[in-house]
């Protein structure tokens, strides 16, 4: 009826009304937080009118230049803490984790500090904010939608556990949109976060001009001179691209598959790296078909034992690997798939097929390209780019490097951030701390986690002599697995045995634990304990005399008794 109409067009009125006061108060919120300033509320155009001539801003994305205004203002009238003739004390070139890091430490330790940061677009045209490669298109967006993928799978065990669940598929859409607005609320974060370290921010590309001096390159192509004792270059990575025909024109990257608008459908990882393989185990669990080209081993660097038992998992649970291949072409097919061309290293035969995505993770270059390195003097590796450094200190006195752009470190988040600060306290504070990057525990978030510290087999075995090592190991089933019998196209959803423990132990050195190895689920929260008792020098006895948690899968490497030598089963048959 007419009268119910205009009931309804009232109702989503007052619905507007009350949506739009709500993200008004929440921006001049935010506004105040950032800017200090007190902002009247946008409902009249004296008001826009007072926002645009406060902040410089046009009409069109007002709120984000506002904030680039207020943000590269921050520590204008500041004394420098040293006795120099420079602007600022220190410039930090990147906003990843380790930049912010060692920006936000120096600040507090009193010195002038500016931080830069630019996002040059991929090949794709995906560009992000502030925080870096973790942030953004790594470790947070990589884990949320690992997560997505471990949900689909419990729903398994939901039922046998007695839960009565139908799912009626996965929205790629709604998971991208909410891990983006989870990104979007950290970005926000960390500009709020520098301010209140009194950290000067620019939205800007830093290369260098000489030991002293650096160019910001703003995206308006305007250029400000800076001046500063000190420098540390903190730029990480970026994807590299197969050397193959269309890899940059219609391939994408890690950079792109967290944002993707769209579902990726049938789906080619290019690659066996950690990234590669993660990628391909979350697509394969959001019901994806997944197929990964992998052109010599898997999870190169990491121990070979335990990267194929991950292969061999993902395989039986519905992944497709392409052993010794690796594209040689890309195109474009007219109904918009990608047509790729592989060749098998092994005979040099080729075969196609077609794909909806393509995503190539072969690789990371460090972004130091435009840096003009050469400028400062600073040595760098012609083959990768990084930076050789002792104790983060480069060939040059005054110019530092932490983070993935660094020369044989582990490209870890963690691993930067902890270097950058201790920097930044040896600098400017009384630290006496250096860096130690042995026994870094890491995982790789595979369908089932594999969680690692210290060496591989194969790097044991070369550092100390196959005779001097000892291999202990297990298989198990934890026991949340136990009640699902549930089997998916012939295939156990739960196998028995699917889980791997291992520990190395130097003979030599009273069976000092020198490489720790998990496969299995919570690999991450497994490890990081474990990570403590290795750096206290902890050996096999130091496992034997800890007591497990019972029932849990940490609880194994508190009973492990079968070594590889002995030739004795380790499978399990029961708790």
């Amino acid at each position: 009826s007419t009268h119910e109409r205009a009931r309804r067009r009232r109702r989503r009125r007052i619905r507007t009304r009350t949506i739009s006061s709500i993200l008004t108060r929440t921006l001049r919120r935010g506004f105040r937080a950032v800017t200090g300033f007190d902002v009247p509320a946008f409902t009249t155009a004296a008001s826009k009118r007072w926002f645009e001539s406060s902040s410089g801003a046009s009409t069109v994305g007002p709120f984000a230049s506002a904030f680039e205004g207020a943000a590269t203002e921050t520590t204008g009238g500041m004394a420098c803490k040293g006795d120099h003739e420079y602007e600022y004390d220190v410039v930090v070139i990147g906003g990843g984790s380790g930049g912010l890091a060692a920006a936000k430490e120096a600040a507090k330790l009193g010195a002038k500090t500016v931080c830069l940061d630019f996002v040059k677009p991929s090949p794709a045209g995906t560009t992000w904010g502030l925080g870096g490669t973790c942030v953004n298109v790594g470790c947070i967006p990589k884990k949320l939608m690992h997560q997505a993928g471990i949900l689909g799978e419990q729903f398994s065990d939901a039922r046998e556990y007695g839960w009565k669940l139908e799912s009626t598929g996965h929205d790629w859409e709604k998971m991208v949109e909410q891990v983006q607005n989870h990104i979007g609320s950290l970005n926000f974060g960390y500009r709020t976060a520098l301010r209140e370290a009194n950290v000067t921010y620019l939205n800007a590309y830093g290369s260098l001009k000489d030991a002293h001096t650096v160019v910001a390159t703003k995206k308006n192509g305007t250029e400000q001179v800076i001046t500063a004792d000190k420098i540390v270059i903190a730029v990480g990575g970026r994807p590299s691209y197969p050397d193959a025909p269309g890899a940059k024109e219609y391939c994408i990257t890690s950079d792109d598959v967290f944002s993707l608008p769209k579902a990726p459908g049938k789906t080619l990882c290019v690659g066996a790296s950690y990234i590669s393989l993660e990628t391909a185990g979350f697509l394969t669990a959001l019901g994806f078909e997944t197929s990964v080209a992998i052109r010599s081993i898997p999870l190169r660097g990491f121990d070979q034992e335990v990267a194929e038992k991950i292969v061999s998992y993902m395989s039986t649970h519905g992944t497709k690997f392409l052993r010794d291949s690796q594209p040689i072409k890309f195109e474009k097919e007219e109904n918009g798939k990608i047509k790729v061309t592989f060749e098998n290293t092994m005979f040099g035969n080729t075969f196609v097929e077609s794909f909806d995505t393509v995503v190539c993770a072969v690789g990371r270059d460090a972004v130091t390209e435009g840096l003009n390195l050469a400028a400062a003097g600073v040595e760098f590796n012609a083959k990768n780019g990084k930076i050789p450094c002792v104790n983060e200190q480069s060939n040059v006195e005054n110019i530092y490097a932490i983070g993935d752009v660094l020369d044989t470190r582990q490209e870890l988040t963690p691993v930067a951030i902890k270097a950058g600060v201790r920097l930044m306290r040896r600098i400017y504070g009384n630290g006496k701390d250096t860096m130690n990057y042995d026994l870094v525990p890491t995982t790789v978030f595979t369908p089932l986690e594999y969680g690692t510290i210290g060496m591989s087999e194969e790097l044991a075995v070369e550092t100390y002599g196959a005779e001097n090592i000892e291999c202990y190991i297990s298989y198990f089933k934890p026991l949340e697995w136990a009640v699902n019998h549930e089997e998916h196209n012939g295939v156990a959803v739960r196998s028995d045995n699917a889980c791997f423990a291992k520990l190395i132990t130097n003979l030599a050195d009273d069976e000092r634990v020198v490489g720790f190895h998990y496969l299995g689920p919570n690999a991450g929260e497994i490890t990081q304990g474990y990570a403590v008792a290795m750096k206290m020098g902890a050996k096999k006895s130091d496992f034997n005399e800890t007591v497990g948690i019972h029932p849990t899968v940490s609880e194994e490497f508190t009973l492990m008794e079968i070594t590889k030598r002995s030739g004795v089963d380790p499978s399990k048959k029961g708790c």
